[in-house]
């Protein structure tokens, strides 16, 4: 008995927050909106995005190019620029981290828990490892 009501409690789980979305989404698409020209469905449309809405944090942008780089290269080079970064602009400081314990993941997923150890540095105290250690965890 509990085994099936888990079940059913996993199953609503994964369920739920799609129907709930899809038909928030039906609904807001299917309200008829009052303009100056009558109503008017509203609809999605990547024409009137502001360009405010699809930029991206300094911190976002830069964890991208750091895993791209630790993909490409290694990990101790994407360490290296994070923490050359995180000097040029003491703005990222706060997140290094959390872009330290990202690399750290990633490195796990690319070359396995003891060659990504190898690689750990003393940048944002020990984010690197502590990335290693979560997805070592989590495998």
């Amino acid at each position: 008995m509990t085994h099936s009501a888990r079940r059913i409690g996993r199953s609503l789980a994964l369920v739920l927050p799609v129907v709930l979305v899809l038909s928030g989404t039906l609904a807001v698409t299917s309200v008829p909106w009052a303009g100056p020209s009558g109503p008017q469905l509203l609809s999605a449309s990547s024409e009137n995005v502001s360009t405010r809405a699809t930029s991206r944090a300094p911190q976002d942008v830069l964890r991208e190019k750091l895993l791209t780089e630790l993909h490409e290269k290694n990990p101790g080079v994407a360490l290296t620029r994070l923490q050359r970064e995180v000097e040029a602009t003491p703005s990222l400081a706060r997140h290094c981290r959390s872009i330290a314990r990202a690399l750290g993941r990633a490195a796990v997923d690319r070359l396995g828990p003891t060659r990504a150890q190898a690689y750990s540095k003393p940048v944002c105290d020990t984010s690197f490892a502590s990335g290693v250690a979560e997805q070592t965890q989590g495998s």
